[in-house]
């Protein structure tokens, strides 16, 4: 850090496996990517290229070595999979993530069904290439799953070799485990974690609200979700009490 503060609390250290910042970029160029990755490469710890705009990326290949050259995980939206999946193209998507360099791949079923055993085997099948992160939650605002049903989800796809399962929100942060007015499911949020642990928990939250309810709920080294480019800095100082939202959450208040 440029200067020395007390009462910051402990972030865990990059290459960390708890506290991480997911960001999707939806299409940034070559050279916003490189100017991202400038500022925010400490604090971004997988970078997500949302949904299927892998496939409409001009020079993608120099976008991804871009990434590369800050060490940075970059993988493909999970409804690229589910795109390939639906086409009968699994295989070929293994054979896309290989032919570009990409070795963190997403598994969801947000958009098509798919039997669960069914999905678990993919999970199987794509950790013996790379590192897998699979998505509950659908997102249907109708379609609303129970807890103990997202508790047996989650615990079936870590079973099957997922190195985090992701909760789902969205791009908008309106879906899965929020309401459609972006407002935290709590008893949701808290019968999880009764079950699942909290560091292999990914939670979507592109929201600055719903980013703090999880700062406050579990901690700074929350795993956070589809954060924007722009809100990482903004969300790293969050993280830490060093925004109007958090700043007395790690003061000592004999002293504050």
């Amino acid at each position: 850090m440029n200067f020395n503060l007390s009462q910051i609390p402990d972030r865990a250290i990059k290459p960390r496996t708890h506290g991480l910042t997911m960001v999707m970029d939806k299409g940034l160029s070559i050279e916003e990517a490189r100017n991202f990755m400038s500022v925010a490469h400490p604090h971004v710890d997988i970078v997500k290229l949302g949904f299927g705009t892998s496939y409409v990326t001009p020079n993608l290949k120099e976008k991804l070595a871009v990434y590369k050259s800050f060490d940075m995980p970059v993988y493909f939206g999970g409804t690229l999979f589910e795109a390939f999946l639906i086409r009968n193209q699994f295989e070929d998507y293994i054979n896309v993530c290989k032919e570009f360099g990409v070795s963190y791949m997403e598994v969801s079923d947000g958009s098509i069904t798919i039997p669960h055993a069914e999905k678990c085997g993919y999970i199987e099948k794509l950790t013996k290439v790379g590192i897998v992160l699979s998505e509950v939650g659908s997102k249907d605002a109708a379609h609303i799953i129970p807890p103990y049903k997202w508790i047996e989800l989650m615990q079936a796809e870590l079973n099957a070799g997922s190195t985090y399962v992701i909760a789902e929100a969205r791009e908008a942060g309106n879906v899965g485990i929020y309401r459609g007015t972006g407002e935290v499911r709590e008893g949701l949020v808290q019968e999880i974690l009764t079950q699942i642990p909290a560091e292999k928990i990914l939670w979507e939250a592109p929201q600055k609200a719903q980013q703090l309810y999880f700062l406050e709920l579990i901690g700074c080294n929350v795993n956070l979700g589809n954060i924007a480019p722009s809100e990482v800095l903004p969300l790293e100082s969050m993280r830490i009490g060093l925004r109007g939202d958090t700043f007395h959450l790690y003061l000592d208040k004999a002293q504050s």
